[in-house]
């Protein structure tokens, strides 16, 4: 082996799976190491499992290799197909939290047909949040101190047409001890009562929120504003939490 040519032995290498590079040929020798710390190896892997980026937007292209490959929405049960499961910290306000089929009474379609369900709110205010553990979901703690990927975060809410509603999405990232590291908050978004009932689309990209993250906590609401017995209040669904190549 030590006598084939580097690019000949990076070939090989890339037929591996990614995990047994990093624990078991990356101990063999310093040149399997240099190789597998390099960035040739693993623009190789991303080329053959159509992984693709601009060379000069990447610095780091096996934190790339594996964040692509682990890239999924962190939320569990974004849209009320598992009724309120895997949702905590439950504020249920009036008549408190309700599942409904989309369109629903005085609403409009989700612009993904994928998504059928939505959460509705009632006469007072309603919440309801997710901690995602990080560790758990395989984002390790060297990769998230020392590459601190993007964060991005995204909801989707509306309103009915017959009735206004308040919205509200808080996001915190937290230490171990849970100590909050960077928030994003959003205002209370008011919808009028006669709007369109169009979903509307909320994000905020984490970047640059230094060593320590282990956890994110995920939180929204809301409630109508007309105080009417039921589930007239703000409508919330799809909403996503992902860790960005």
């Amino acid at each position: 082996m030590e006598s084939l040519p580097e690019a000949v032995l990076i070939r090989i290498l890339a037929s591996l799976p990614a995990v047994d590079l990093v624990l078991v040929c990356r101990l063999v020798c310093c040149q399997w190491k240099n190789l597998v710390d390099g960035a040739a190896l693993w623009i190789l892997k991303c080329q053959q499992e159509g992984l693709t980026r601009a060379e000069s937007d990447t610095e780091n292209w096996q934190s790339f290799y594996f964040l692509s490959k682990k890239r999924k929405n962190l939320i569990k049960n974004p849209c009320g197909e598992e009724d309120l499961e895997h949702w905590g910290e439950v504020e249920n306000g009036g008549d408190g939290w309700k599942i409904e089929e989309l369109p629903g009474d005085f609403g409009k379609e989700f612009p993904s047909e994928e998504v059928h369900k939505y959460f509705v709110t009632s006469y007072e205010w309603c919440r309801k949040a997710q901690v995602i553990d990080l560790r758990a979901e395989g984002y390790w703690e060297e990769l998230m101190d020392t590459t601190q990927p993007k964060i991005m975060v995204r909801d989707w809410y509306a309103g009915r047409r017959d009735a206004g509603c308040l919205y509200e999405l808080c996001v915190k990232l937290l230490s171990e001890n849970e100590d909050v590291l960077a928030e994003y908050k959003s205002e209370t978004i008011t919808i009028p009562q006669e709007n369109d009932a169009n979903w509307t689309e909320i994000s905020h990209t984490f970047s640059n929120y230094g060593p320590g993250v282990r956890f994110v906590r995920f939180e929204h609401g809301g409630q109508d504003t007309l105080f009417w017995k039921g589930w007239y209040g703000v409508r919330v669904t799809n909403s996503s939490v992902t860790v960005e190549p």
